[in-house]
This record gives C-alpha cells, structure tokens and sequence, in this order.
C-alpha cells in the first residue's frame, strides 16, 4: 500500500531538512507519537536508529531506521508504523522561498492484512495530511 502528500513550506531546504533528519521532532507534529528517542550515539545519518512511543490507535513502541540521507534533499526511513512494516521518504526541493516536501508512504501488508488495506489506506493517508500540515505550521511559524 503506498501513498504520497505533498505541502509546501515557507522555509529554505535546509531548515526544513534540519528539522525532519532529527526524528526526536516526530512527536511535535505527529499527533499519535508521545516520544521518539534516538537509540544510535553520534551524528545522525544512514543507519541511526531510534525508538518511538505510539499512543494511537493502541499505545506501542516502534523502532526506525535512517536508509537514505542525502543533505537537504531526501530523508528515507525505514521501520513500524502501527504495526505496518513501512518505508517513509521525504524528497525536499525548492520553490521559490521555500520548499516543496513530497511525503511518500510504503506499507507492507500480508495475510488478512491485505483485504484491510483498501480500506485502511485513506484513512492513513488523511492522518499523515494532518500531521504534514502541523509540521507546515510549526515550519512556517518558527
């Protein structure tokens, strides 16, 4: 099951991508995470992993993983979203005075999971608009 969103933001690539590649933010724009920790020491890129707190729609901890990293360009993460094996891509170009951020989302379903998927997809798809849009917001507004 894949998806894309696309927003466009009111800062330069390189705030943007600042803010994104410190997955320790997700919690500030996603409605459904309590806490995303950094478990990985040093700087972050390909192979920074990091720990997360879900407490929607069950609480569950999930883990990520950094894949791709090219600088102000591409964030890719690999990981569990609500129990879905996902791959999430950020690609950032720039627009002007700011930044065009396509989100894209892979969820591997199998099984029963399969029939679900229709149905889960625009669901899914509509809470990953409303947390692009917060992050707009926080973006724009910082």
């Amino acid at each position: 099951m894949r998806f894309t969103n696309t927003i466009t933001v009111n800062r330069p690539p390189v705030t943007v991508f600042a803010f994104l590649a410190n997955l320790e933010n997700l919690p500030e724009w996603n409605y459904a995470l309590a806490e995303t920790r950094k478990l990985t020491p040093g700087p972050t890129g390909v192979g920074t992993r990091y720990l997360q707190t879900r407490t929607i729609p069950v609480r569950a901890e999930e883990t990520l993983e950094i894949t791709e990293l090219i600088q102000n360009e591409k964030l890719t993460i690999d990981g569990t979203l609500n129990a879905f094996p996902a791959k999430v891509t950020y690609t950032l170009r720039p627009t002007g005075n700011g930044t065009t951020l396509t989100n894209t989302v892979e969820l591997r379903t199998s099984g029963a999971r399969n029939l679900l998927a229709p149905i889960a997809r625009n669901r899914i798809k509509s809470a990953v608009a409303d947390n692009l849009a917060e992050l707009k917001r926080l973006l724009d507004h910082s």
